[in-house]
């Protein structure tokens, strides 16, 4: 697997990518559901890359595939968010092509963004995620260190990965790029 950054000819693939990692799956079989609803849609997650791209939080060299042979089999993105004043990431969507999922695609993935992200001198990355993946990352609770979503909705699956030039006076309230909402 090698881990790269995202160029103008993946945006195909990137969307299948969260087309098949965030399809809605049944829970006994895994396979994608039929339940009478529009079953052709796509994942939020696939306009919301595509959204992404021309915002001006869009930061290219912090858009990763991982790559299998010549496939693009999973994506991260960083993009450019706020707490207050002061300039952060924020991390997501975060996909593996579910033929791929559990073979540490998305681990790769979270190390290469988090590892750029503080080559660049980034301070921390935020998201709403999940409380049993994302803390192996070195992900707390955002309020542990004065941080809160401006989604109270959040709050519950809300963390930060302070980086190397994190410093303790970035504190307040978080604030995604404009297409997440």
């Amino acid at each position: 697997m090698l881990i790269r950054r995202e160029r103008a000819d993946d945006a195909a693939a990137v969307a299948a990518v969260h087309r098949s990692a965030f399809a809605p799956r049944h829970a006994d079989t895994g396979a994608e559901a039929t339940n009478g609803i529009d079953d052709d849609a796509d994942p939020p997650e696939v306009d919301l890359v595509a959204r992404l791209r021309g915002d001006a939080g869009w930061i290219p060299t912090l858009s990763l595939v991982a790559m299998e042979f010549d496939a693009v089999i999973g994506h991260v993105c960083l993009t450019r968010a706020s707490v207050g004043p002061f300039p952060v990431l924020g991390l997501g969507p975060l996909g593996v092509l579910a033929e791929h999922q559990g073979r540490g695609v998305g681990s790769a993935l979270m190390h290469a963004a988090i590892g750029a992200a503080d080559a660049l001198d980034e301070p921390l990355v935020a998201l709403a995620g999940s409380l049993d993946y994302y803390p192996r990352f070195g992900f707390v609770p955002a309020t542990r260190v004065g941080i809160t979503p401006d989604n109270p909705s959040w709050i519950a699956h809300f963390q930060v990965r302070p980086l190397t030039a994190y410093e303790s006076q970035i504190t307040g309230e978080f604030h995604y790029a404009e297409p997440f909402y």
